[in-house]
């Protein structure tokens, strides 16, 4: 078992503060609102008022809660949603220079009401 160092230990939270904050930049940020009809179906199953939940205002994933300074409680069950992530892929041309593509993959997500969560220290 490996003993972590406080570098270590320090890198690594920095590594997830920021993951934390990339993912609420996108969640932020979507494009997307096809997932609509799905997180209101799924809140509004669970006993949110429809009128309540309002994605990209207090509909977040899990990470984005984190970045938000709030934590899901244990044993909350969130709405997966189907999105898009845009992975940067270099692609060495027969001349010898790079041509950057940016390519979208499906990526399934699961969001939580702000209801289903805590503020960090409360």
């Amino acid at each position: 078992m490996a003993i972590l160092t406080e570098q270590s230990k320090k890198v690594k939270s920095q590594e997830r503060q920021q993951m934390q904050q990339e993912a609420l930049a996108r969640a932020q940020d979507g494009q997307t609102w096809s997932n609509y009809p799905a997180i209101m179906n799924g809140f509004s199953a669970r006993g949110i008022p429809v009128d309540e939940i309002r994605p990209r205002e207090n509909v977040f994933t899990y990470n984005a809660w984190r970045a938000l300074g709030r934590y899901v409680r244990k044993g909350e069950h969130g709405v997966r949603v189907l999105t898009f992530r845009q992975d940067v892929v270099k692609d060495e041309q027969e001349d010898g220079t790079e041509k950057i593509k940016v390519k979208s993959r499906p990526w399934y997500a699961t969001v939580f009401h702000i209801s289903q969560t805590e503020k960090v220290g409360a």
